[in-house]
């Protein structure tokens, strides 16, 4: 009986026991939910970002003003190069850089020695061919007369015979003279004829060789005379002369410098004609185009300009617009930067988002959207269109007043999503 006891007890025990181990189970298992409750609630749901780090921005329907600002610089509206066409030390320089010049003023004057050598080698060299020229003109000249002369004498005695001839055919046709001496008659002047004829045909042939040598001559004499010209007028590019009027740049010659061909001496600029050059985002490249409108603000006055030319070589993510003044030009100075609104199209209502450095990090796929908490942001995908003002065209994935983190994204890009603190 005491064993029978026993066991009843121990199994009373067990049975008092298994409610007490439930109890501290689901009283463990409703800890544990709490703490994940809990855990879930506070525990960062994305990369933590500081508030004061980060830029936000709400989408905003607004105008969109399709005007693109830029920085452009006053450039001259035209520029003249001076470069060295010779070598040769500068022996001079006439005028200071950024001085104002005329056209045909000394700027610069150069020496060559050895130019100057060969100069006086080809003048010489000219000199005696003229000389020559003229010693074979005055042959030709003395050959013609002689020829002239001979030609008249020949002439002069043909018609002698001739006469003597007729008179004695005269003679014979009376019986005074024998058909013999009437025959000698005819032969001398058969051999008249002929001799006047030989030297016609000679001094024909004579004064043609003799005029050939006069004209080649006279070529190369020209020849000569062009060369030697084209030396003095290389000889004359030893003096830089302003070709056009405008103002030094750039001219930092000393005397004594030796300078070579092709050197760049000096830039003129015209005197107040400016244009300005403007540098674009590579984004606007399609949408520019010549005589677009544009215009800046100075001391009060907007001054219109227009697109004259575009160079579409893209540097550094930019490329380059030449404007140029619908009017006279304010007072400018060249390099002056001005910031200039260039026209792209109408204005439009369109939902905004500020142009800022998450689109540089995105190309404007998606973003960071705040939730309605303001405390966490997810990347959403978005579709972006045109960008000008300062602003961006939302096409899609945003409704007006949705809060977007719009500065740039590089440090935490790689992320789903971003916890603010």
């Amino acid at each position: 009986m005491a064993d029978q006891r026993h066991i009843s007890g121990a199994a009373m025990d067990r049975r008092v026991a298994a409610p007490k181990r439930y109890g501290l189970v689901v009283l463990a298992v409703t800890v544990a939910l709490a703490g994940a409750v809990l855990l879930l609630r506070y525990w960062p749901r994305g990369v933590p970002v500081s508030r004061a780090d980060v830029e936000i921005a709400a989408a905003k329907t607004g105008p969109f003003r399709d005007v693109v600002v830029g920085r452009a610089t006053a450039q001259p509206l035209q520029s003249v190069l001076l470069d060295a066409t010779e070598d040769g030390r500068v022996e001079q320089v006439l005028v200071k850089d950024g001085a104002r010049v005329e056209a045909g003023q000394l700027l610069v004057v150069l020496n060559s020695t050895q130019r100057a050598q060969e100069l006086m080698a080809r003048s010489s060299e000219a000199a005696q061919q003229l000389a020559n020229f003229s010693t074979l003109r005055a042959a030709w000249m003395q050959a013609q007369a002689l020829q002239r002369r001979t030609l008249t004498e020949g002439q002069f005695e043909l018609e002698r015979v001739r006469r003597l001839h007729q008179r004695n055919a005269g003679l014979a046709a009376q019986g005074f003279l024998s058909p013999s001496a009437l025959e000698d008659s005819a032969d001398k002047l058969a051999m008249a004829e002929r001799l006047f004829a030989q030297q016609q045909a000679d001094g024909r042939e004579e004064l043609a060789v003799r005029e050939q040598s006069v004209q080649a001559m006279q070529r190369a004499v020209a020849d000569l005379n062009r060369r030697l010209d084209a030396m003095r007028t290389a000889s004359e590019g030893l003096a830089v002369r302003a070709p056009v009027a405008g103002r030094v740049t750039g001219l930092a010659l000393q005397v004594g410098e030796s300078v070579r061909s092709g050197t760049r001496i000096a830039r003129l600029d015209s005197l107040g004609r400016f244009k300005l050059d403007l540098r674009l985002d590579e984004y606007h490249l399609g949408r520019v185009h010549e005589g677009l409108a544009a215009w800046f603000t100075q001391d009060g006055r907007d001054h219109a300009l227009h697109v004259a030319r575009i160079d579409p070589q893209v540097k550094d993510g930019r490329f380059s617009v030449e404007l140029t003044f619908d009017a006279e030009p304010p007072p400018l100075q060249v390099g002056q930067g001005l910031d200039v609104r260039l026209t792209l199209g109408n204005t439009q209502q369109a939902l905004l988002l500020p142009d800022a450095g998450f689109y540089a990090d995105t190309g404007g796929a998606w973003a960071f959207v705040l939730a309605a908490d303001g405390r966490h942001a997810d990347r959403r995908p978005l579709q972006l269109g045109r960008r000008a003002d300062g602003v961006i065209e939302v096409l899609g994935g945003l409704q007006p007043g949705e809060q977007v983190v719009v500065s740039p994204y590089r440090a935490f890009a790689g992320a789903p999503s971003i916890e603010l603190h």
